[in-house]
Formats: structure tokens, sequence, C-alpha cells
């Protein structure tokens, strides 16, 4: 499989969202929420545009405090972590602006993401921390979680005023599918059975590679025929990818 990162509906949705935060009214909205359903890229989407810009990724944990928070913030910017909450929390004040600082001098945006945020949205003093890091520091923070962050912030008014944007993200269609194969499988696929795998796989990112995986074992050692790429009728009777809800198999139409 190619190593390509594909533009998917979903990144651009991402990046409408930065995109908007530099044109934003208020000065303190510098919480952006990413959410949907496990499986459709959030986290590989984020992952490479934290490393791709230098930005801080964070996965949150369900045990998190707030001083533990702080700790792997300093240790994400290679900053030692003072002992005591006010020290800590200055400490982070200063390697943020750091590195807002740094970021601008190249034109470039400086955010944190906090993956899994579902753990943290519903815990006043993380999110208060949070909404104070981002206050004071003029940095963004994107929440990243599976759809519980936004009723979760209902419970804290003074948080949620400071979300900016809220991008949901959604499974591919066939159009979004036959791009990410285009760019990701190293056999070449027809549009049929790009149409059966974004059925099959109902758009959702782990599935497609899932399925990119098995039309690659198949078609290096049956090549196609035709230039339109590795059909159904090829590798009708294959292994395509598993069900995602019931684990079983789903195989290309018309094997015997």
């Amino acid at each position: 499989m190619r190593p390509s990162f594909v533009e998917t509906k979903n990144y651009r949705a991402f990046r409408g969202a930065l995109d908007h935060l530099e044109g934003r009214g208020a000065e303190e909205c510098r919480l952006i929420v990413v959410d949907g359903a496990p499986g459709l890229g959030k986290t590989t989407i984020l992952q490479r545009w934290a490393a791709l810009g230098s930005c801080f990724y964070l996965r949150a944990k369900d045990d998190w405090t707030t001083y533990w928070l702080m700790q792997e913030l300093l240790e994400v910017g290679r900053m030692s972590a003072p002992h005591g909450h006010a020290a800590r929390f200055n400490s982070c004040l200063q390697l943020l602006a750091e590195r807002q600082r740094t970021a601008e001098m190249v034109g470039n945006q400086f955010i944190v993401v906090l993956d899994e945020a579902d753990y943290i949205s519903a815990k006043p003093k993380l999110m208060n921390l949070v909404r104070d890091l981002a206050d004071v520091s003029g940095v963004c923070f994107v929440l990243v979680g599976m759809g519980r962050i936004r009723d979760n912030l209902v419970r804290f008014p003074q948080t949620a005023s400071r979300v900016s944007q809220y991008v949901r993200f959604e499974p591919e269609d066939v159009a979004g599918v036959t791009a990410f194969l285009a760019a990701k499988c190293e056999v070449k696929v027809a549009p049929c059975l790009a149409a059966f795998v974004a059925s099959a796989s109902g758009g959702y990112n782990r599935e497609i590679v899932e399925a990119i995986k098995n039309i690659e074992r198949f078609g290096l050692r049956h090549p196609p025929s035709g230039d339109d790429g590795l059909t159904m009728r090829d590798m009708a009777g294959q292994l395509l990818l598993n069900d995602r809800k019931t684990g079983n198999p789903i195989t290309v139409p018309g094997g015997k």
C-alpha cells in the first residue's frame, strides 16, 4: 500500500475549520471540536497534521488530572515540568507562546490536538484548564472525539462558547473511496470494484484500508488484464473485508 496521504472530504472540512479560525470574530473562540464514529480517519488526519505542522498531539487518558495533562503537554514540547500547579501552568503558557511565535514567523498555524477528548469533556477541572490555556496563550486547541463532546460541553457554557467550529467526520462517498483507492492501492481498481468497496465498507477508512490490502494481495498475483484495472469479475469470490457490525467476511459477488 502506498504511504500517500489522501485529502478526503473530512480532511478538507477540518482545514476549512482552521481557515475559519483565522477570520474569527471573537478572540476567545480558540477551540475546535472534531467528532465522528470510529474508523473515519480522525486520528490519522490529526496526527499527520500535527506532525507536518510541528504542532502538538496528545492522547487524553480516562484518569487524566490537570497536573498530568500539563506534564504531558510539557513533555511533548521537551520542556521540564516543574513542581506546583501554578509553576506548571506558567511553564505551559511559556511553551505555547514560544511555539506560536515560531510558527507565525514562517507563516504557519500552531495548534494543540487533544485526541480521545471524550475522556475529559465531562470533567470540569480539565475543561476549565483547556479553556484557560487556550484563552491566555491564544493557541487553538482541537478536541477530537467520537460524538460525546458536543453534548458534554452543554454543561460548561463558558467553554462551549469558546468553540469556533464543530467538524463532524462522515463516511466517504463513492467518489471519495475511488480517490482513496487511486492514491493508496498499488493495483489499479476498476470503477465497478471501487463502487463495491464503497458499499461494502460503508465509506469507513478503516474498512477501505482492509479492502486495499486484500485487493493488493490478489491483484499483485493476478494483474488486471484490462485498462480499467481490477474488476469485480476478476475478484469474484475473493475476500474483500470483514463486516464491522457482524465480523462476517464480505466477498466479491460472482464466485462459485
